[in-house]
């Protein structure tokens, strides 16, 4: 019989930088797979406040008149990682596309290693304040040893090496670079929309205001949102802190849940291909790619 806190021992016997990859599936899968899917919401979330980042999605219109398209795409290339490991066809197919993807576009490595960092540091701190239980020193060695394994395959630079170093360089780069931008304010809201569009119609305005009070100062400030007030802050993050302590009480997860089973992903109802996923930016339509940006390879590539 596995208890609540069986599954953190095991975590705690394996090696984080031999074992990550076990150890971030392990923790993202059975652990916390429901707060891992929110938390990365809010990590790439969060990349919108950095205007070149923000800019660029908008004239895309990826996220903006697709923007359904664009998150199952996102989720399932990330999670045929997770599932599959970086080593297998499965997992070099999906690290394939999503570079093909990014060099149809002039991003800069600071921004795509930003990017990398919102991935290990915005769970952590999202499971502070409403997981069940707090990551501990071997899942945040493994979150870090994961995504420079995924940074390498991308081919970033200057990827940090501990969970301390992803997160000095988040909170540098967006101490430097957020900011106001029009673009990046539409695609802020078309994605608070698709957000909303998953629940009932009549849900939809409690959907986006509660979105809106998990939203830190910097972020508000960013988009130019009005502050929610403390009622509509305090019934968000204590239904939240509420769910943490009714998770702990029940049994651990037996079998592991993968994003590609989410309700949001509402895309492919009949199953995809892995190197179908995403976008192949085709010259003369809008966005794909923007002007003076490199067209993407193609599948055969």
């Amino acid at each position: 019989m596995v208890t609540r806190y069986d599954r953190l021992k095991e975590i705690q016997r394996l090696d984080p930088e031999r074992d990550f990859l076990e150890i971030y599936r392990l923790t993202v899968t059975y652990e916390f797979p429901w707060d891992v899917t929110r938390a990365l919401e809010l990590a790439l979330y969060r990349t919108y406040a950095v205007p070149s980042i923000g800019r660029l999605l908008d004239e895309t219109a990826e996220l903006t008149e697709r923007s359904q398209k664009r998150y199952d795409d996102t989720a399932l290339l990330l999670d045929t990682v997770v599932e599959h490991g970086f080593d297998t066809d499965e997992g070099r197919t999906a690290v394939r596309r999503i570079n093909q993807m990014h060099r149809s576009y002039d991003i800069s490595n600071d921004d795509m290693r930003y990017v990398l960092c919102t991935f290990v540091v915005t769970p952590k701190r999202w499971l502070d304040d409403f997981g069940w239980r707090r990551l501990c020193c071997h899942e945040l060695a493994a979150f870090a040893a994961y995504y420079r394994t995924l940074g390498a395959r991308m081919g970033i630079k200057g990827v940090p090496e501990t969970y301390e170093d992803f997160e000095r360089t988040l909170d540098a780069y967006e101490d430097k670079h957020f900011g106001w931008d029009e673009g990046a304010r539409r695609v802020s809201d078309a994605t608070l929309a698709l957000m909303a569009s998953w629940y009932p119609a009549p849900l939809a305005p409690v959907v986006r205001g509660a979105s809106l009070a998990l939203l830190d100062d910097s972020l508000l400030k960013a988009f130019r949102y009005r502050g929610p007030g403390p009622v509509a802050r305090g019934l968000t993050r204590g239904a939240l802190r509420t769910r943490a302590r009714a998770v702990r009480l029940l049994p651990p997860r037996r079998k592991p849940h993968y994003a590609r089973q989410n309700p949001e992903i509402k895309g492919y109802p009949d199953g995809y291909e892995i190197a179908g996923l995403g976008t192949y930016p085709t010259p003369g339509v809008r966005g794909c790619p923007v002007p003076g940006h490199r067209p993407a390879q193609t599948p055969a590539d």
